[in-house]
């Protein structure tokens, strides 16, 4: 546990650090985190076998999800060296500016300062201390603190060392990366002036919480919380009748690493009448899994509880849940079918997220009426997936539907399954609320925007202009530039006279 003293130092320390790693050069910051990569790699069979004792999750998962961590930095140190992500504009003086006499206006994203990272458990490397959340506020520009998660705390420690070591050998400013532990610490360093954005991925209740008190401080801060998400998926009967092997792409979804996943399918709509399979024999092959520590385990046991205890629940598949000495669950999946008239009647008990491996299947009689239904009963998801036939895809009757998707949801499917999120430069992982608390993306590129401020220069000396913006582009990053002269010609390009 980190003292109130200890915290003091470490907010103190990562404010010294916030302006001399704002002015790092870029090819040194992203020669870093290609060291964090490096590093990390290096030390992944002794974090792997960490992270299996702690979690549950098995050696395959966790080796895919380390490759994922680095990658991810290196392609972090990628968008660092291009510069594009710092938006770099310069509007030239113009004393014809149409609007009136325009002086000399630039602009660029700075780094906020300290952020403060709340780990996640269920990816113990993605979203955890060296995760996307890390990542991209390295790669901002901004000293980071992170909050450890109880649920790997042998796994964070090290894995922080290991970060720490990497940056400090690649002549990064001390105080620039830092790590925390225990709930008091996360919330006192939260409401600390020093803190300027604040990032978190869990449950709903506690990134509300915590979301709250970013917002109540003197000075609100920032607060990017990727909170909960069903993620409702539409199945036709084109789809049903063409596709054999729906039915086991929707479990494995459901199951893999135990359900717990933020894209897990927690619904899936399919027509009244319509085929799906065996589900409880398919089910049945599935081995259990471990949940990633007893309270994510008690939790799910009683949300397994209220749902297979609703009304006009039908059990497709009971699942288990097993508990050894240790307090530790071992659930096997769960997976139960409703009409769409007890899904409104009891959204209550049905609606919620059940983190674990439970799905509800939802039978329709209408594919009308699925629009209605995802903006009434499903307003803010991370992901919502639309199974077709091509034909019913081309008509086009299918067009209502995947607006009302894309109104509440950040990433819309046509076909597969939202579990696997590919961390891309065009990747959205974010969505209305309760998804996340703002509509930006945690996984991507565009992640790194959420750490970054604009700043504007008016009339100011190229000696102390930031190096994006001088003329000379020492970091020779994209310039937007606006020349003088230009605002004449304004609307020749529309066609329009």
């Amino acid at each position: 546990m980190t003292t109130e003293i200890d915290l003091d130092d470490v907010a103190a320390r990562a404010a010294r650090a916030a302006r001399p790693f704002a002015e790092t050069p870029p090819r040194e910051r992203a020669a870093a985190l290609v060291a964090v990569a490096d590093a990390l790699d290096a030390a992944s069979a002794e974090l792997i076998a960490i992270a299996m004792r702690e979690t549950g999750l098995t050696e395959a998962r966790l080796t895919g999800e380390v490759r994922r961590t680095t990658n991810q930095l290196r392609l972090f140190a990628e968008v660092i060296v291009d510069g594009g992500y710092l938006d770099a504009r310069i509007d030239d003086a113009d004393p014809e500016y149409v609007i009136g006499p325009r002086p000399d206006v630039r602009r660029v994203l700075e780094p906020v300062g300290p952020v403060l990272n709340f780990a996640a458990s269920n990816f113990p490397f993605a979203f955890s201390v060296a995760g996307g959340d890390s990542a991209a506020a390295l790669a901002a520009g901004c000293p980071l603190i992170v909050k450890a998660h109880s649920g790997h705390p042998e796994l964070s420690r090290r894995t922080g060392e290991v970060v720490a070591a990497a940056l400090a050998g690649a002549g990064m400013p001390d105080g620039v990366f830092q790590v925390v532990a225990g709930q008091q610490a996360g919330v006192a360093l939260l409401k600390d002036d020093r803190i300027r954005a604040g990032a978190f991925t869990g449950s709903t209740h506690v990134g509300r919480l915590l979301a709250d008190v970013a917002a109540s401080r003197p000075r609100p801060i920032p607060f990017f919380g990727e909170l909960g998400s069903v993620n409702p998926v539409y199945a036709t009967a084109g789809a049903v009748s063409e596709d054999p092997e729906l039915l086991q792409g929707f479990l494995a979804s459901v199951s893999g690493s135990a359900g717990q996943l933020c894209t897990k399918p927690g619904f899936l709509f399919v027509p009244r009448g319509a085929a799906l399979g065996a589900v409880g024999e398919t089910a049945a092959t599935l081995a259990e899994h471990r949940l990633l520590n007893p309270g994510i385990g008690r939790a799910f046991e009683e949300r397994r509880t209220a749902v297979l205890g609703a009304p006009g629940v039908t059990v497709l598949a009971e699942g288990a849940v097993r508990v050894d000495d240790a307090e530790q669950r071992f659930a096997t999946p769960t997976v139960v079918e409703v009409d769409l008239a007890t899904l409104r009647e009891h959204r209550d008990e049905l609606l919620e997220e059940s983190f674990g491996p439970l799905s509800i299947i939802v039978r329709y009689d209408d594919a009308a009426e699925l629009p209605e239904v995802q903006r009434e009963l499903f307003p803010g998801n991370l992901t919502s997936t639309l199974h077709a036939s091509d034909a019913e895809l081309a008509g086009g009757g299918l067009a209502d539907l995947v607006d009302a998707l894309a109104e509440t949801s950040g990433r819309v499917l046509f076909g597969g399954w939202p579990t696997g999120v590919s961390v891309t430069s065009a990747m959205q992982h974010g969505g209305p609320y309760p998804a996340t608390t703002s509509d930006a993306t945690s996984v991507g590129t565009a992640a790194i925007t959420r750490f970054l401020r604009g700043v504007a220069y008016q009339n100011a000396p190229q000696a102390l202009l930031p190096a994006p913006l001088r003329d000379d582009n020492p970091w020779g990053v994209p310039q937007r530039r606006s020349a003088a002269g230009r605002s004449s010609g304004w609307g020749s390009l529309t066609g329009v006279h």
